[in-house]
């Protein structure tokens, strides 16, 4: 299986939003402002298998200290063969050296990103302002 990861791909509306929905992410429903929020991110990485997109993942940065990375999605029928890991790898060749990265992880997803090194920052909390109860 061939993955294509890119750092400069141009995503099209419909497929993000097939993403999304197999993964049952609310940011479907608010398709202009989710493309909005995904083309003026800092970074914006994609997986492509025979030109399909199978996983996108965005940081937000100050682009020297701090780094987010708020959406990280892979295919449902993709995940477990690595194509997340190839994609937090095109991440962290621009975002390794940096003070501070950070992510909100739940379910199965908090043992992928502590095998990628992420771990729990000391006695903080999650918190937000969020008018929903998902993704």
């Amino acid at each position: 299986m061939q993955v294509d990861i890119s750092l400069t791909d141009v995503i099209a509306t419909d497929e993000v939003i097939a993403l999304y929905q197999a993964n049952a992410w609310s940011a479907a429903d608010k398709p202009e402002s989710l493309m909005a929020a995904l083309r003026n991110s800092h970074s914006l990485v994609t997986a492509r298998i025979s030109g399909r997109l199978v996983g996108l993942g965005n940081a937000i940065s100050d682009g020297h200290l701090v780094v987010y990375y708020p959406h990280f999605l892979v295919h449902p029928s993709e995940q477990g063969k690595g194509v997340g890991r190839l994609m937090m790898a095109a991440l962290q060749d621009v975002y390794a050296n940096f003070h501070q990265q950070m992510l909100t992880a739940d379910g199965d997803a908090v043992r992928f990103y502590e095998s990628l090194g992420f771990e729990r920052a000391g006695k903080t909390e999650p918190m937000w302002v969020y008018a929903g109860n998902d993704h």
